[in-house]
């Protein structure tokens, strides 16, 4: 027999908690889906379910349970699920609903360092001129390679964020800060086509119209007046920049739209550009966060290595 504890009056239930926890970062979309996932699993673990109280529910075997989930994941996997249960464990303990933090005994594991993962710029060049690839990919694609912005920062754009004149445009940061981004010439020759004269709804719009109603139904603001289309969702548009790039990929395993940001970044580094320099491009918070795009890769090695072959034909 199973002897689960009834709620009590005025205590907080754990689906109360996760609510006004993953309210706090309704205007962060990224990390909203990320501790979404992360408690959602949790939920499903707690002992006595979503609505016992805190302190019974999320308890270290209900935290063990809910990580088991990611037992076989890629260590940085399982870091990321685990760093959003302890951020959870500490909003409850401000809360005073948890006395200890239910993850204390698990561990972080330890991730292997990553290779470059700059994509070489001519191979860039090659998949832009695809002509199987249709006009938003390559606008998408252009805009993140030249702005150097974050994926979701460009996939939630409206047109009225634009600022063609000055080639830029008004984002919302990973912190939740308006920023602008810009870009540059082949962004601007192309973009005006994609928006064919539309003056409002987002930039990227899927190929279908958005559901009307239902689960499906879309807000308001990401749907486009004049036509009824939603807006690209990431999931959709990584896709289709993995498979695409496949056949430019060497490895053929494709690339990911946070691959441009890091080669963009990665190639200005190249050219000499400074760690501050990278930093007002990238809008990194600090500058030890720009290590890895200032510690240069793969194809600065194979450019020294063709320089000094002393049996290069000159």
């Amino acid at each position: 027999m199973t002897v689960h504890p009834l709620p009590q009056p005025g205590a907080l239930t754990l689906a109360r908690a996760n609510a006004d926890f993953l309210d706090r970062f309704r205007a962060q979309a990224h990390t909203h889906r990320a501790y979404t996932q992360t408690l959602t699993v949790l939920a499903g673990a707690a002992v006595g379910g979503p609505h016992a109280p805190v302190a019974a529910a999320f308890t270290p075997q209900a935290a063990a349970a809910a990580m088991a989930r990611w037992e076989s994941a890629a260590p940085a996997t399982w870091n990321k699920h685990l760093a959003a249960l302890r951020s959870f464990a500490a909003y409850c303990a401000r809360r005073q609903v948890l006395e200890e933090d239910p993850t204390r005994l698990l561990e972080r594991r330890k991730e292997p360092r990553r290779g470059d993962k700059a994509i070489p710029r001519d191979r860039l060049e090659a998949l832009f001129a695809d002509p199987t690839v249709g006009l938003r990919e390559k606008v998408l694609w252009r805009m993140l390679y030249e702005t150097a912005a974050r994926a979701e920062e460009i996939l939630t754009l409206d047109v009225g964020d634009l600022d063609a004149a000055m080639r830029r445009a008004r984002v919302r940061s990973k912190g939740g800060a308006i920023e602008y981004v810009h870009w540059a010439t082949p962004t601007a020759r192309i973009l005006p086509r994609l928006l064919a004269q539309r003056t409002t709804g987002p930039v990227f719009l899927s190929d279908r119209r958005s559901a009307a109603s239902g689960a499906r139904a879309r807000a308001l603001a990401d749907v486009d007046p004049a036509t009824g289309r939603g807006r690209l969702s990431y999931p959709r548009a990584e896709y289709l920049f993995k498979q695409t790039s496949k056949k430019h990929d060497p490895h053929r395993n494709g690339w990911t739209l946070h691959q441009l940001r890091h080669s963009a970044l990665k190639h200005l580094a190249a050219e000499g550009r400074s760690a501050p320099e990278l930093q007002a491009k990238s809008r990194h918070a600090h500058l030890v966060t720009l290590g890895k795009y200032v510690r240069l890769g793969e194809e600065t090695s194979a450019r020294i290595t063709a320089e000094h072959d002393p049996h290069q034909r000159r």
